[in-house]
């Protein structure tokens, strides 16, 4: 079975057990996928960190966020938005990065997604600040919307506290 079989396999299992031992099964695949020199082979890698749900793999998240190829940083963010809908702590951890890849990254689509990872993070004030920043001054009309749409979701979260 080949990474993307396994991690299109992952979406469809609901048992934990079922889903443990398809990650063990293709972990040795993942790591050298992320480690390829081809950025397609990593794209696939960083994509099915999320798709298999593989939490202890966060580490490689990280080197994808680093990553040289947007379609790299991009996958990468896909799957951290993904893992992080049940575990904010997730975005938590890379938060300074994600600050970083929205306010600076020379790609549009790598910072929206940058952007939108950030809505499933605790409501930290300096990413508030960021994203109002992103807001009202960004090039970008989708940027512009992106950073509007999480900032309000995250006043939201600490109206809420």
């Amino acid at each position: 079975m080949t990474l993307a079989e396994a991690a299109a396999r992952a979406a469809d299992l609901t048992d934990e057990r079922a889903l443990a031992d398809l990650r063990r099964e293709v972990a040795d695949e993942l790591e050298a996928a992320v480690r390829s020199a081809d950025f397609r082979e990593r794209v696939i890698g960083y994509r099915a960190v999320g798709q298999l749900r593989f939490t202890q793999k966060l580490d490689l998240l990280r080197r994808g966020l680093e990553d040289e190829s947007p379609s790299c940083r991009g996958a990468a963010l896909l799957s951290l938005e993904l893992m992080s809908r049940q575990h904010p702590g997730t975005v938590n951890s890379v938060r300074s990065l994600l600050h970083t890849l929205a306010n600076s990254d020379p790609n549009p689509a790598v910072r929206r997604l940058a952007v939108l990872c950030l809505k499933h993070g605790s409501p930290m004030k300096d990413t508030i600040t960021l994203l109002g920043f992103l807001a009202e001054e960004a090039e970008e009309k989708e940027l512009r919307a992106a950073a509007t749409s999480v900032r309000d979701a995250l006043k939201r979260k600490a109206a809420a506290r």
